[in-house]
């Protein structure tokens, strides 16, 4: 038997060897790994694989913009002054010089003027709250037109609406910080909505005012709410919403090799994590431009607050601005009871719509999970095509969105425009209800049709541009089939299948009758595939792939008799 020397040690010392003394990093991360056991989980989460598709970045620019806005916000933290009381603005800014106002306002004056980056910071954090509003709206939609909510993830839609309506919160209470005239308007809105709430409104008001409105306890209040307690509630739900990501796996579009049961990307380490640090500089870079060549919220051109002033064609931040739309076109309604007066006309489109839309926002994955009885897990991602009533439904929900944002500036839609306001009143009146039903509509037969042209392509192919003659004389133009790549990619979808309800039978064998609410639910899960074109059977498949097979064949011998007849002519 022969021995393998090279695997044997060769030393001519008389002591074993033995492992040189680890740097000070190594020591202490045997430390830490010897107590809180992280090296094994984070052998296993930094391999973890993540797909690669430009759509998934949206939720990354929510996320590095909410970074941006921790990082400015606590530079702004360290100039402002959250107080509401009076002083007299002794300051560079020569037009207010010499002007009673609030501390806080004061501050503002202050971070902009001689604070060195004060201005840059204020107009990066005013636009980091922009795109995080709006990346997160613009990742929700991705993330419900391709079916990326279905389970298990419907609690993660659920946290993913809920950072929605804590981003606006935080929104609304960061702009009304700095008691200029404009946020001030915006605080004594918020004011009257707060006292249209039937029997309890009152009290709530001089709950968060500390009294009569204003008072001189509102500032610093926002500022609590403001700094820590719904950046607290962002942070953990952000958490949690990350740690489901890693837990239920990230889902990726339809391809070969693709499955239910695999992710077909790049490990975290090294790709992931250096694309992702790489994309935080590109929005921070992207908030510094902004901010630094884009002016907004220009409070020093708007002055104190004043309660006996109101800034004229004054508008909410944009995500603010569908609830104040509803506001303006909602007719006047009020009503008496036992000497209390319900103002309908603030309370239906401020407290109760908004209320409204967010329930119906995070109830969408469990309403469709009850209509089609769809109870399967789903890694895949669907085109939004192939699901035509949830596409159209979101649609419609967008469409009555925009047209309430559109609203919410009917008086400088008028002035622009040289049109009556009564006139555009009344027109998003009857526009808010009839909109969305027309978008619904069209929405959903463009699906459809985009199914037929899908299912045309698989069974026929593609057009190739080429022009053939038959023995004839007619003429038709050649398809040459998909490649498997592209078929896959149609193919890869489940066939869909209408609720039926089931009738239960009792020990003695007797049928007990469908209830009303089985019976609603069959309806709707038949009006919510009806039309739906459903992928090819594979005996349809076979079958074209046979066609394409005779038909090319057929080609192929008419192009080589052609050339033999073209060149007999020549000799």
């Amino acid at each position: 038997m022969s021995i393998d020397t090279s695997r044997v040690a060769s030393s001519n010392r008389t002591t074993p060897a033995s492992a040189s003394k680890p740097n000070r990093a190594g020591a202490v991360a045997t430390w830490a790994d010897e107590r809180l056991g992280l090296g094994t989980a984070m052998k296993k989460n930094l391999r973890k694989v993540f797909p690669d598709h430009w759509s998934f970045m949206l939720g990354e620019i929510a996320l590095w913009s909410f970074v941006v806005l921790l990082l400015s916000g606590i530079f702004l933290t360290l100039w402002f002054t959250p107080s509401m009381g009076e002083v007299t603005y002794q300051g560079s800014y020569d037009q207010l010089r010499g002007i009673p106002m609030s501390e806080a306002y004061a501050s503002s004056l202050h971070i902009s003027f001689d604070v060195r980056g004060g201005l840059l910071m204020r107009q990066m954090h005013h636009w980091a709250a922009m795109l995080f509003v709006a990346s997160m709206m613009v990742h929700l939609l991705r993330v419900y037109f391709t079916g990326a909510f279905r389970k298990p993830r419907e609690l993660n839609w659920v946290i993913g609406s809920l950072l929605l309506l804590l981003g606006t919160l935080e929104g609304f209470t960061g702009y009304s910080l700095p008691d200029d005239l404009l946020s001030g308007t915006g605080i004594r809105a918020a004011d009257g909505f707060m006292k249209s709430i039937p029997v309890v409104g009152t009290y709530l008001s001089f709950f968060l005012f500390g009294g009569e409105f204003p008072g001189e306890a509102i500032i610093p209040r926002l500022y609590i709410i403001h700094v820590l307690l719904i950046p607290g509630l962002l942070l953990a739900l952000i958490a949690a919403h990350m740690l489901l990501l890693v837990y239920h796996k990230h889902t990726q579009w339809p391809g070969p090799g693709r499955t239910e049961e695999n992710v077909v990307g790049y490990p975290m380490l090294p790709v992931y994590a250096a694309k992702a640090g790489g994309f935080f500089f590109i929005v921070f870079g992207v908030t510094a431009i902004m901010g630094g060549l884009l002016s907004i919220n220009p409070v020093w051109k708007f002055g104190p607050y004043d309660p006996t002033k109101v800034t004229a064609g004054s508008q909410p931040d944009w995500y603010m601005g569908w609830p104040d739309g509803a506001l303006r076109i909602m007719p006047g309604i009020e009503s008496h009871f036992w000497g209390h007066t319900i103002a309908w006309n603030v309370f239906l489109p401020i407290i109760i719509l908004p209320g409204l839309m967010f329930t119906i926002l995070m109830l969408l994955p469990f309403l469709e999970s009850w209509i089609t009885g769809d109870k399967r897990e789903h890694h895949l991602l669907e085109r939004p095509r192939n699901a035509p009533t949830r596409t159209a439904l979101m649609v419609s929900l967008m469409t009555f969105y925009g047209l309430l944002w559109a609203a919410g500036g009917n008086d400088i839609i008028a002035i622009k425009l040289h049109a009556s306001i009564n006139a555009i009143t009344y027109f998003m009146r009857v526009a808010v209800f009839v909109g969305p039903a027309l978008a619904f509509v069209i929405t959903r037969r463009w699906c459809i049709s985009l199914q037929r042209h899908d299912e045309q392509k698989l069974l026929h192919g593609y057009e190739t541009g080429i022009i053939m003659r038959s023995a004839e004389g007619g003429y038709s133009e050649r398809h040459l089939p998909l490649s498997e790549e592209a078929a896959y990619k149609l193919t890869a979808r489940d066939r869909d299948e209408v609720y039926v309800p089931q009738l239960k039978v009792d020990e003695n064998g007797v049928a007990a009758p469908v209830t009303r609410l089985e019976a609603l639910r069959g309806k709707l899960s038949e009006l919510w595939f009806a039309d739906t074109v459903q992928k090819p059977t594979t005996e349809e498949i076979e079958e074209a792939k046979h066609h394409f097979e005779h038909e090319l064949h057929g080609a192929d011998e008419h192009d080589t008799v052609e050339a033999i007849e073209g060149g007999s002519r020549s000799h």
